[in-house]
């Protein structure tokens, strides 16, 4: 992508002065569901109405969506409400389809975009298209197949495109639903800076009461905007209840939220700022988290040690690790005093662990 600057014209032909907003059920269900969401959306700081019709799921048994039939109830909130419209496809049937509903936004799920061949196949049937194509990360933690499927469509000659941030699957057990790997996205966003990138909270936490936090920091790292799940009844929704809020708790969480945009320098520096900074605490939990799984690790050693009857302290291991981390210190340009002190500290909190075991 060599002028990647054409990609933001659609988001500021929107002459929004807030953040773009796509919002809607998980699932369009009935024809009076759709209807009535929109109804309560239509005066809102919604730009996009997005609504599912044929849902991917894990495994068969599920609800997989209305199908073609709920294009029509799409259509008819673009004619009663002006709300333009949006959904997931996964294949060209579903291109072609959607594009004769006169759908506005489309958007590939992160099961799709896992596969190379699904977004060709898509990348095809949207050739030279005019429409609004976002591309959700992969459910893996992989950036460069992200930015693969925005680069296949790019070269399908589709100009409106965008990313959609919804957070990755991992093995882990985390308080997250998709953990978000926010580092993954601010690469994305530090490589191609005029590529719009929109947050799914819906889907990164999968409890409706984390949705606010997790689009505030996205808002507080320069997103464009926000994806959220909207529901009238969340707590009977078809699917994805969890993570649905209603239409009265989205335009009060719009109301709350901080936008750090501004166009004066003063305000442009404040914004960079609150961005750097907001990196950098997304970076200091991480920090949290791996020094928190390496301290059980050292819990396990220390339950082994007990075992075998082992003395804690192994001077020819900690200095083998010393020297190492130093070494690769050096080429992350931070200081031997700096790394010595930090590793100490380490292993003082990694020896105090392995005592509790010992002791326990």
């Amino acid at each position: 992508m060599k002028n990647t600057k054409e990609l933001r014209t659609w988001l500021d032909d929107l002459a929004l002065d807030h953040p773009l907003v796509i919002a809607g059920p998980c699932s369009a269900e009935t024809e009076d569901q759709v209807m009535t969401i929109a109804q309560q959306l239509k005066d809102s700081d919604v730009s996009y109405f997005r609504a599912g019709i044929w849902k991917p799921r894990t495994r068969p048994g599920n609800f997989e969506g209305v199908g073609a039939l709920g294009l029509k109830w799409l259509k008819r909130v673009k004619q009663e409400t002006g709300l333009k419209i949006a959904t997931e496809v996964a294949n060209a049937t579903h291109v072609k389809i959607a594009l004769e509903h006169d759908v506005d936004l489309l958007w590939i799920g992160a099961r799709s975009t896992v596969s190379p061949f699904i977004v060709q196949e898509i990348a095809d049937a949207l050739q030279g298209t005019d429409r609004v194509v976002l591309v959700k990360n992969p459910v893996n933690p992989d950036l460069a197949l992200w930015l693969g499927g925005i680069e296949r469509l790019y070269a399908a000659n589709i100009k409106k495109l965008g990313v959609v941030h919804r957070g990755f699957s991992t093995y882990e057990k985390t308080r997250y639903r998709n953990n978000p790997e926010w580092q993954i996205a601010i690469e994305l966003q530090n490589r191609f800076p005029d590529l719009p990138l929109i947050c799914d909270p819906s889907h990164i936490t999968g409890k409706r009461e984390m949705v606010f936090d997790i689009a505030q920091t996205a808002l507080d790292l320069n997103y464009d905007g926000l994806m959220v799940e909207t529901h009238t009844d969340p707590n009977n929704a078809w699917s994805d209840a969890a993570q649905q809020v209603t239409p009265d708790h989205l335009m009060k969480m719009m109301e709350d939220l901080k936008i750090r945009k501004s166009t004066d320098t003063e305000a442009d520096y404040k914004t960079a700022l609150n961005t750097m900074r907001t990196q950098i605490d997304v970076i200091d939990h991480q920090l949290i988290e791996i020094l928190g799984k390496r301290m059980k690790v050292a819990d396990q050693i220390g339950i082994l040690k007990k075992q075998k009857n082992v003395a804690i302290l192994q001077s020819k291991r900690w200095n083998e690790i010393l020297g190492k981390m130093i070494l690769e210190g050096e080429g992350h340009q931070l200081s031997q005093e700096f790394v010595l002190r930090v590793f100490k500290a380490i292993h003082q909190e990694s020896i105090n662990h392995q005592k509790r075991m010992m002791n326990s």
